[in-house]
């Protein structure tokens, strides 16, 4: 009897384990585009700031896995990874931070409740996970709460329709993004590492339309005070945001990953609320239940699910 309890306290372990990766990336995710929202009323170009933040978070992640003597291959494949990865995470972020001036950071946040079901659907279909109704009911009751939100939220949009549109489109590459890491997540290599590709990957995906549409205002960044604050704020937010954020898709899939969405759409609405003066929206007592409760039934439907095969390289 004493063999058969190991594998479920290890099991417990990993849960709990994932469940606090969860939390803290989905927070993380919140605050970053908290600081975006900071940025942009500091005057901040947009995409400019983005794309340093990403830089400097590769570098801070490079620095650490350097220091863990963590493998750090650079070949094809790996070039690969930053390339697709960093541009399917990106593109999504570009419209964030775009978009942000427009809708407000609390519907932004709303946005990243939506890829958790695209992704699941996406890995079912892949095999990467079995179909289990407790994690489906935890995913419909998830997005049900984002979509509570954002329905409120269109229903009031006004001129900005073409800006919540361009959001919602968001989830989709989110989702591609989360099953591309899995499926192409090269054998042998740290999290921190393939953190650090991915944003080298973004910045340079970021780095045409930077040239493109905000020329020569990188200096303006580095010359306010403000901006040059945050920026450090943000790419330290990133750092830890993106660290976590392979450590719990490695550990735990790209579906499980996915909620860092509901729980960053919860979170980064009650920061807009408090700490940036914007309108509570309608039903969020409703929409934030909805979302703890598909939050605790995704994760005890957790360990009868398979783990994806990209998550168990090392």
């Amino acid at each position: 009897m004493s063999n058969a309890r190991v594998p479920r306290k290890g099991a417990d372990r990993n849960g709990l384990y994932a469940l606090g990766c969860l939390l803290l990336v989905g927070t993380f995710l919140a605050l970053s585009l908290v600081v975006a929202k900071l940025a942009d009323g500091a005057g901040a170009p947009r995409l400019t700031f983005l794309m340093a933040a990403m830089t400097g978070a590769g570098i801070v992640l490079s620095a650490i896995g350097a220091m863990q003597r963590k493998t750090m291959r650079i070949n094809l494949r790996s070039l690969e990874y930053a390339t697709v990865a960093g541009a399917l995470f990106a593109v999504p972020n570009a419209l964030a931070f775009l978009a942000i001036r427009h809708v407000g950071a609390g519907f932004i946040s709303l946005s990243f409740a939506f890829p958790i079901l695209i992704t699941w659907v996406l890995a079912v279909w892949l095999s990467l996970e079995r179909l289990r109704a407790l994690r489906l009911l935890g995913v419909l009751l998830g997005l049900s709460g984002g979509l509570v939100l954002a329905m409120a939220k269109a229903g009031g949009a006004g001129d900005a329709l073409g800006w919540v549109l361009l959001v919602l489109a968001m989830p989709l590459l989110i989702a591609l993004g989360n099953i591309y890491r899995t499926l192409r997540w090269p054998t042998g290599t740290s999290p921190v590492f393939l953190a650090a590709l991915m944003m080298f990957g973004g910045a340079a995906t970021l780095l045409p339309f930077v040239l493109l549409f905000e020329p020569g205002q990188f200096p303006a960044l580095l010359t306010s005070g403000a901006a040059m604050q945050l920026l450090l704020v943000e790419i330290a937010v990133f750092s830890v945001l993106y660290l976590f954020y392979f450590v719990l898709q490695k550990l735990a899939g790209p579906v499980y990953l996915s909620q860092i969405g509901t729980v960053a759409a919860l979170v980064g609405t009650l920061i807009a609320v408090l700490a940036l003066g914007e309108a509570p929206p309608p039903n969020l007592g409703l929409a934030a239940l909805l979302v703890a409760l598909g939050t605790l039934l995704f994760h005890r439907g957790a360990r009868a699910a398979s783990i994806p095969k990209g998550a168990t390289t090392t």
